[in-house]
């Protein structure tokens, strides 16, 4: 476990007050599910990233005689 001090604007802590409100959760749960959420949208860009660079190399070619027809 890693202690630390979150310090927010005010901006910022309204921002977190209200996903807390909205999720019907403490400041310290909401600031942990708005980590994850944003850590699992990171991971999923970078996958749709890889599987699109995989496909534009095996299938490139062709959608280009694709677009040209």
């Amino acid at each position: 476990i890693v202690a630390m001090n979150l310090r927010l604007d005010e901006e910022d802590s309204a921002l977190l007050r209200a996903l807390a409100d909205a999720e019907q959760v403490s400041l310290h749960e909401a600031a942990l599910r708005a980590i994850r959420r944003s850590a699992r949208d990171v991971a999923h860009t970078a996958r749709v990233r890889d599987a699109t660079a995989e496909m534009l190399d095996r299938w490139g070619e062709v959608l280009d005689r694709l677009g040209q027809a």
